[in-house]
């Protein structure tokens, strides 16, 4: 008889036993999960970490039917852009595309729809700065024009000024600048008083952001250049560096490669597609609470038998490619 209830109450004991294993043990892993959740939510928000990825592309000078000259390769531009728009494709992880002027050889109507269709292969948004060989002074392509032309593609562009501001992610500024000169047959720039005045006012509000500056004709030159210099360049320059929190500014025009930072100003100038080295950028942003890190990362042509002729174009092909650092690099700023 005792036995049998031995039995049964050790048979209780065992399932309650069970029982309470399986409950401890599915108690403890809710709790070791939501302390892991709650660590990493706390370690994020400690660091304040957020990042912020995007690829610059300048000087395509694309030409549907097109001949190479001087130390440009004008008639293998659509295969350079091809390249460079599937090497884009293949980050998977980019926030935009920015391209800094030039995107056109020509400034023909026909130019601009012809190269369009290449654009729109991105699998990314993709935003726009105007060159000095985009719009055609006294000429049918208007600053009106390229900008209608461009609301009908691109969903992402609906802007009405050639000139404008978009936030990304939180945290984040964007600041496009239109510094071609459209009065006048220059390869110089200039940005007159009511562009500098809009300029001020988006800096003004955007004091505890990272500001990333968008331009064609550069602020800092990669090497001296009195027919494509900005011709105000120390007036904006004077007021971006008046400014106390991280700001980047990417460069074309120059085809040259160059980084020179300023204190809390980084002045990026990036290469052209369509020249020797013939190399676009990804730059990834990461705020933290005491800094911005820049990681600029270099991206060259696969098209490699047309970099080679690119490169027996130029008088020498370090002044374009620059230094090492210029190429790829990462750069701190603190806060």
């Amino acid at each position: 008889y005792w036995k049998i209830i031995n039995m049964k109450n050790k048979r209780k004991y065992s399932k309650k036993t069970k029982k309470e294993g399986f409950f401890t043990k599915l108690t403890n892993a809710l709790i070791t999960i939501c302390l892991t959740a709650g660590m990493l939510w706390g370690l994020q928000a400690y660091s304040g970490a957020t990042s912020l990825k995007f690829a610059q592309v300048s000087d395509v000078h694309f030409l549907e039917n097109g001949s190479n000259t001087t130390f440009k390769m004008i008639g293998e531009s659509p295969r350079l852009l091809d390249d460079a728009i599937e090497q884009i494709n293949d980050q998977n992880d980019l926030d935009f595309v920015m391209f800094t002027g030039d995107l056109i050889d020509k400034s023909f109507e026909k130019e601009l729809r012809a190269v369009l269709p290449h654009v729109q292969k991105l699998n990314t948004p993709w935003y726009f700065a105007f060159g000095n060989h985009d719009r055609c002074v006294g000429g049918y392509l208007t600053t009106e024009v390229y900008l209608k032309m461009l609301n009908e593609v691109n969903k992402n562009y609906k802007f009405k000024k050639a000139y404008y501001s978009f936030e990304p992610k939180k945290s984040y500024k964007v600041i496009v600048l239109d510094d071609i000169i459209t009065n006048e047959i220059t390869s110089n720039g200039f940005i007159d008083d009511a562009q500098l005045k809009w300029l001020k006012n988006e800096l003004d509000k955007s004091k505890n952001d990272t500001v990333l500056i968008f331009m064609h004709v550069p602020l800092i030159e990669p090497f001296a250049s009195p027919n494509h210099k900005l011709r105000n360049a120390s007036q904006v320059i004077k007021l971006i560096e008046s400014y106390k929190n991280p700001i980047g500014v990417f460069q074309g025009h120059y085809h040259a490669t160059k980084v020179t930072q300023h204190d809390n100003v980084l002045y990026v100038s990036t290469p052209a597609l369509v020249s020797y080295p013939n190399a676009f950028r990804v730059v990834n942003v990461t705020n933290y609470n005491d800094k911005t890190v820049f990681e600029l990362n270099w991206h060259e042509t696969r098209e490699k038998t047309i970099q080679k002729m690119a490169k027996l174009l130029v008088f020498t092909g370090s002044i374009y490619a620059g230094e090492a650092k210029d190429q790829t690099g990462v750069y701190e700023i603190k806060k």
